[in-house]
């Protein structure tokens, strides 16, 4: 019992800084939603009107397409491709340090920092990637300047800045595979495509299976790339549902709507989840 007292006490100032800078923000945000207040003048209570604010707004539809697309596009171009590289570079045996080095630099870098720098790359005048395509006769493109490849430029930056974790979880994975499944298939002359399939998928279910979930999650509350390099345009073609979110409480100072479509995010990602782990029960678990 003395044992157990002890323990607590060590571990009650770890549990109050965790509830103050974790869930004391939650509940704030909660109570916020059913306010008006800019954060200075005393709040007024207003029910319900910053949900059916924020769900009249008309922008709202377009960043959740926005977000929708981001989030699409994301899933089909990022998410195979660490899963891709891991079983590619676990072949190697010479400088694959260094391979995976590389492969987790983007990582390592301050996302800001990402996000300029491939800005600058996609400078239509003097950027890195049109200067490479007029080498070849192509270009120049107008990257972030035109609605219709806007919103593919910020996902290739995106899967550039965070595939490196994914990549380095998929190896660690790949570990534990037994590797005679790998030569059983390579004596029946399955193929690369054939092996990934029926071996490495099946194997890294449970891996392939969270890290879905996290990306689902992740892209959905894209902020720092339409923020930093279009500020959602052109046209309002990158505005995403965090991007409007900050609108609502920094340029607005509306922050009860802000924290009222903040609740709908929290809400509509927890539904998501919920269903997620539902209908992936049965293949995660066999």
């Amino acid at each position: 019992m003395r044992n157990d007292l002890v323990a607590l006490a060590f571990l009650l100032p770890a549990l109050f800084c965790f509830g103050y800078f974790a869930w004391w923000p939650l509940v704030r945000g909660l109570e916020l939603s059913f306010q008006q207040t800019n954060l200075v003048d005393p709040a007024q209570w207003v029910g319900l009107s910053n949900f059916q604010h924020v769900l009249d707004d008309p922008m709202l539809a377009t960043a959740v397409k926005n977000t929708l697309l981001f989030a699409g596009l994301a899933l089909v171009i990022g998410f195979p491709l660490p899963l891709l590289l891991a079983v590619q570079m676990s072949t190697l045996r010479r400088l694959a340090g260094l391979y995976r080095y590389l492969v987790y630099l983007p990582v390592m870098l301050p996302p800001v920092v990402g996000v300029l720098l491939w800005q600058m790359f996609y400078d239509p005048d003097h950027g890195l990637f049109n200067k490479v395509l007029g080498l070849v006769g192509l270009g120049p493109y107008p990257w972030l300047q035109s609605t219709h490849s806007a919103m593919l430029s910020l996902v290739l930056e995106s899967t550039w800045a965070g595939m490196g974790s994914a990549t380095l979880i998929y190896l660690a994975a790949l570990t534990r595979v037994p590797p005679e499944l790998y030569e059983a298939a390579e004596t029946d002359g399955a193929r690369i495509w054939r092996r990934m399939w029926h071996i490495t998928l099946p194997q890294l279910r449970g891996t392939v299976l969270l890290l879905l979930l996290m990306q689902l999650i992740g892209t959905l509350q894209v902020f720092a790339e339409p923020y930093l390099m279009t500020d959602g345009g052109p046209e309002n073609a990158t505005v995403t549902v965090l991007l409007l979110i900050y609108r609502y409480a920094f340029i607005d100072g509306d922050y009860g709507a802000a924290s009222a479509m903040s609740l709908l995010l929290a809400a509509a990602l927890s539904l998501l989840s919920a269903v997620y782990l539902w209908s992936t029960r049965r293949w995660s678990s066999s």
